[in-house]
């Protein structure tokens, strides 16, 4: 059932993009990326088995993340490409010093949160540094790969630049986030075993993303003017 569930996921995640994209303008992706990355943060901390691979959570939706990015830098260009992924950046910045800081509240005799909390966002300074580190440097170097790609392409070929960018961009993150969140957290094969099928499943959703990108750029809103 994890994999029938798994492939609904993705096609709901990669078709709210296009329907917040289409009410929202570029707002609204700004808005996803925010809460696509707030939430994968903390689905992240949970594992599941898929196709026979131990993976993480929470790739699903970093994988839309990019999806996202591409079609700002796409339809409005490098700096509102860019400015995203700062957005994003900063609100997980934020996420992790007020949630660390609602950790040290002393909870009520009555309270039941506390210690669902704790084992939540009590190891989330390791996976938030290690996301930030590892969103900073892919998302910037997708942006990157993409606009180098369409300078020497033109309009043509956006499948290559889409897919391209991203595929390199997500081995740049599944390597430098699984190196400080994970390292000495697990036995080395399930260590290696997580690096691996984490950005298998994301070359799977990368893939999976190139008709949606097509799609965005059918339901562009035209009233929105491209930088």
């Amino acid at each position: 059932m994890n994999e029938i569930l798994w492939i609904a996921f993705a096609l709901v995640d990669l078709c709210m993009v296009l329907i917040v994209y289409r009410l929202f303008g570029r707002v609204g992706l700004f808005g996803l990326m925010v809460f696509n990355l707030l939430l994968c943060n903390i689905q992240v901390l949970k594992t599941v088995e898929l196709f026979g691979l131990t993976t993480t959570l929470g790739n699903v939706l970093y994988a839309s993340v990019f999806l996202a990015t591409d079609i700002l830098s796409e339809f409005y260009g490098k700096k509102e490409a860019r400015k995203g992924v700062l957005l994003g950046f900063v609100s997980l910045v934020m996420m992790v010093a007020y949630m660390q800081i609602a950790l040290y509240f002393e909870p009520a005799p009555d309270d039941f949160a506390q210690p669902h909390l704790v084992a939540l966002f009590g190891f989330l300074p390791r996976i938030a540094l290690a996301s930030m580190a590892a969103y900073l440097v892919s998302q910037m170097h997708d942006v990157w790969v993409f606009h180098a790609i369409k300078k020497r392409t033109g309009d043509k070929f956006l499948w290559l630049r889409n897919n391209a960018s991203t595929m390199v961009s997500q081995l740049l993150d599944s390597v430098i986030f699984c190196v400080i969140a994970f390292w000495g957290m697990f036995p080395i094969e399930v260590f290696w075993e997580i690096m691996l099928s984490t950005y298998i499943i994301k070359i799977v959703v990368a893939a999976l993303d190139t008709p949606f990108i097509y799609l965005a750029k059918r339901i562009f809103p035209k009233d929105e003017a491209v930088v």
